[in-house]
């Protein structure tokens, strides 16, 4: 009784014996306490009970355990022998356990020892330690019950002691530097060793004396500028560098540092002068010389050797050279005072050195001047503007000269040597100023040409001077009567009025700077024709567009502004019409052109060409003159027709032709013109080909622009003559030059083959074929006129179709057709 439900015993309720029901563990529960009761089965039951205590006993079942499993030390390497280390605990939950301790692993060169004192283990240093042998230990540490044992790791980190101090690699450094190692820049890095580890080999590293121009970093031993050095002040340094450990008691070394300073070109030369100044005269000879320039150098060696040089072309173009060593400047060449007067050269100071230093220095050359120039003119020719009607005795113009030399030897006098006869111009000696000595007159004479002469002695040259007048307006327009012929073709095909300006009213001034103003003075009320004031040029009036002719006087002026002209302008419009230019002709002159012709020579023609026709000369038209280009001369084309006296008709062309040429002499005579053979016929010359017909057409065109003479303002009408070539079948093109393959549309009918012929094509046809086309079928068609050939004769045939009998001779059938011929001899083909 009184048992709880996990206690692991129970009862035999028949025998009473208390068995074990479950695991048992000492260390968890020792004794058991319970009730037993027994009872009978009685009636009424009778029952007693008892008090049970159960101990269990402890049997051997729990291993050691540490209380920690690793353990962490640090251990110096100086400690004694015997020093104890670490204490390690394990506990066993076993009674009357007895553990003990042993290092089982990492013990190297059993270095450590273990013994038990009080329950743990207490591990102690057995031999002395070496940090550079061994810097960390892991030592094995197990507990055992002589049955069950447990493990645990200790680690012991060995640290360094200060047992040795810092040593310099030398006891003495040397090193050389330049003198221009910039500021900051490193000059020697030293090192000291310490074979101590951690903070006792740390190392820091001290300048003993303080020297400016130097500093060492206390960590990396670099000794560094802190000022720039200078070899022309002091050459070498002697640093003494100390190295301390950072170790207790700190333990140290010494060294010396010489540094040697090296000199480099770092000075350039400086010359004695700032600046160089000599002279010279333009004709000394070649390398005079002129003056010497010197330097100096700080720097030793090489790099305070000077020499002396130009360069970038700072010579005077070549004009100088210098001497390296000396510093003489001479003359390479013989100088010209007036080409350069005055030199600005650059020369250098070159050291030595590696680069080399260079100093510039300025020198100025000046040259003397020698009569060595001529007088020079503005050119060998030039024009000089004079006005017209100058004062008589005034000065017109000034003619100088410029001598390039200076001083006396620029001194100039002038005179006249040619073209001054009879002596129209007078020039002072010393100015060059020009007089006029008449009257001048641009309308007599624009221009005079003059030969002056400029001397700077012993030297002189000479200029040729065009003296060109400046015109005045002191003449009047010039302005004669004239007219203007307007030959105006009507057609229904074109209208071709002119519309434009058609020529200029035939005016001039002898004055040519006037600008002259045009204008109608009578007669232009109805505006027939329109002129431009200022530039003189003429346009037809639309209202002339019309079939009806006229003829109108006008007074035209023109004016300068101050003087004025007037002269009779007469309007012709002239009607033609397509029968006069069907019955007109056209003759040649020789040695004639449109100017010449219609001033003054138009009305001489119209009277030779009345006198030979013999009618009035008011009856003759001349619409057309043109310059023959055809021909190699100068012949000028001509075309007119004329009314005949009698009945109011006009000459044919032919009438005409016959006329003329037969009195051509006549006509010579009495036009004072020569006349030539006619040669109008383009035909003549046979252009179709392949024998075709060639037909002359003749054309109008009435585009043309007027033709202008002093007197005269002439609207032609141009024939144009051409031809037309008649092809026959099988040619095409403007002269018939090409020939047409008739075969290429395939003209031959029931396989019959085309053959190209000139001209043509011709037809092979199949057996019972015939026809041009091969288009008639002796079995199936019927008699044609023609189908059988060389006189046979045709015959239908009952059953359709017909044949053809042929004569007696060479003849194949079915169509008669020729199939031999034989010719006699002495026979042509």
């Amino acid at each position: 009784t009184g048992v709880s439900a996990d206690t692991p015993f129970v009862v035999n309720s028949a025998t009473g014996w208390i068995t074990v029901s479950g695991p048992l563990d000492r260390e968890s529960v020792e004794h058991y306490f319970f009730g037993v009761e027994a009872r009978d089965h009685g009636s009424p039951s009778l029952s007693a009970s008892a008090s049970v205590t159960i101990t269990v006993m402890d049997v051997n079942d729990n291993r050691p355990e540490f209380t920690q499993k690793e353990y962490f030390i640090r251990l110096n390497e100086d400690a004694a022998v015997g020093t104890s280390v670490l204490s390690v605990t394990a506990i066993d939950r076993d009674v009357n356990s007895a553990i003990t301790y042993q290092i089982t692993g990492g013990n190297t060169r059993n270095r450590f020892s273990i013994s038990t004192q009080g329950g743990m283990g207490l591990i102690t240093l057995s031999l002395p330690l070496d940090y550079k042998q061994e810097r960390r230990y892991v030592l094995t540490v197990t507990a055992s019950d002589r049955t069950l044992r447990d493990n645990c790791h200790v680690h012991i980190n060995i640290t360094d002691a200060n047992t040795h101090r810092p040593v310099f690699q030398s006891a003495h450094y040397s090193v050389s530097i330049n003198e221009d190692r910039p500021v900051g820049s490193t000059a020697v890095v030293i090192s000291a060793t310490d074979d101590d580890v951690g903070e006792n080999a740390r190392i820091t590293y001290y300048l003993e004396d303080n020297v400016p121009q130097f500093r060492i970093d206390p960590d990396s031993g670099a000794i560094t500028l802190q000022a720039e050095l200078d070899y022309e002040d002091q050459v070498t340094y002697t640093l003494a560098i100390t190295a301390k450990d950072n170790g207790i008691p700190q333990k140290a070394d010494t060294t010396y540092v010489e540094i040697m300073v090296n000199d480099v070109n770092d000075n350039a030369p400086q010359f004695v002068s700032p600046h160089y100044q000599g002279m010279i005269s333009e004709d000394a000879p070649p390398f005079t010389s002129v003056l010497q320039i010197s330097a100096t150098d700080r720097d030793a060696h090489n790099n305070g050797r000077v020499q002396y040089t130009f360069q970038n072309g700072e010579d005077g173009d070549g004009d100088f050279t210098i001497e390296p060593t000396s510093g003489i400047i001479r003359t390479v060449r013989r100088l010209d005072r007036e080409n350069v007067p005055v030199y600005e050269l650059t020369a250098y100071a070159v050291d030595r050195g590696i680069p080399p230093q260079r100093t510039p220095v300025h020198i100025q050359v000046t040259i003397q001047d020698v009569n060595d120039n001529a007088p020079v003119f503005p050119a060998e020719e030039f024009e000089v503007l004079v006005k017209e009607n100058s004062i008589v005795g005034s000065v017109v113009a000034q003619i100088t000269a410029v001598d390039p030399d200076e001083g006396p030897n620029a001194q100039i006098m002038y005179q006249i040597v040619e073209g001054n006869i009879p002596e129209i111009f007078q020039m002072d000696i010393f100015s060059g100023e020009l007089t006029a000595l008449i009257d001048l007159d641009y309308e007599t004479k624009p221009e005079y040409v003059i030969v002056v002469q400029a001397t700077s002695a012993p030297l002189v040259s000479r200029a040729t001077v065009h003296i060109k007048l400046i015109d005045q307006n002191d003449n009047s327009p010039v302005l004669k009567n004239f007219q203007i012929l307007f030959n105006n073709y009507v057609s229904n095909k074109s209208n071709t009025f002119p519309s434009g300006v058609i020529g200029k009213v035939p005016a001039y001034d002898p004055d040519v700077s006037d600008r002259l103003f045009y204008t109608f003075e009578r007669g232009n009320e109805l505006h027939l024709l329109i002129v431009n004031q200022s530039s003189g040029e003429l346009r037809l009036s639309r209202k002339l567009d019309n079939n009806r002719p006229l003829v109108a006087s006008m007074l035209v002026t023109v004016t300068d502004g101050v003087h004025s002209v007037t002269a009779q302008c007469v309007l012709r419009v002239i009607i033609i019409t397509e029968d006069m230019l069907a019955n007109s002709i056209t003759v040649r002159l020789e040695n004639m052109w449109q100017e010449r012709f219609l001033s003054p020579l138009l009305s001489t023609f119209l009277e030779g060409v009345a006198t030979v026709l013999a009618t009035p000369k008011e009856d003759i038209f001349i619409f057309n003159i043109q310059n023959d280009t055809d021909v190699g001369g100068t012949v000028l084309n001509v075309s007119f027709s004329a009314l005949a006296p009698r009945g109011g008709r006009y000459f044919s062309s032919e009438e005409l032709q016959e006329q003329l040429y037969m009195k051509r002499m006549a006509l010579t005579g009495a036009s004072m013109l020569e006349v030539l053979p006619f040669d109008d016929n383009v035909c003549l010359r046979e252009p179709c080909q392949n024998y075709m017909k060639c037909i002359s057409v003749l054309k109008f065109d009435s585009s043309a622009p007027f033709i202008a003479s002093p007197s005269t303002l002439f609207r032609p009408i141009h024939p144009i003559t051409g031809l037309r070539c008649r092809c026959p079948q099988g040619f095409t093109g403007d002269y018939c030059e090409t020939e047409i393959n008739l075969c290429y549309s395939n003209p031959c009918l029931n396989g019959g083959i085309c053959t190209r012929k000139e001209g043509g094509y011709t037809c092979v046809c199949r057996q019972h074929f015939s026809g041009e086309n091969c288009e008639v079928d002796s079995r199936s068609g019927h008699c044609l006129p023609g189908v059988c050939r060389n006189g046979g004769t045709c015959t239908n045939s009952a059953d359709g179709g017909f044949h053809c009998q042929c004569p007696a001779g060479g003849f194949e059938t079915p169509f008669c057709e020729v199939s031999t011929r034989s010719f006699p001899p002495r026979s042509f083909v």
